[in-house]
């Protein structure tokens, strides 16, 4: 199992908050977030933010709207991941 930086993500639209993450990134990888769903329930990689020198792990949430992935860090959920730049490759 491997621990994966997030480093960037891409949204549809990018610039409302309340979209939903369609793929992030990080040095060499860009994966749907379907993909790192699948990897984090599965066990194979775990997955994390480092912003404001904080570690925050990122997650699955059941959503009403279906699974999405939420970073969690000192026992919040908090919006790391919105606060990464866009993933440009």
């Amino acid at each position: 199992m491997a621990d994966v930086q997030v480093q960037c993500i891409n949204k549809d639209p990018r610039d409302n908050r309340h979209e939903g993450i369609t793929h992030l990134g990080g040095t060499g990888w860009k994966w749907t977030r379907t993909q790192v769903i699948q990897s984090i329930e599965s066990g194979s990689n775990t997955f994390f933010t480092f912003v404001n020198s904080k570690r925050a792990e990122v997650a699955v949430v059941d959503g009403p709207s279906g699974k999405y992935v939420r970073t969690h860090a000192d026992g919040y959920w908090n919006d790391n991941l919105l606060a990464l730049m866009e993933c440009v490759a």
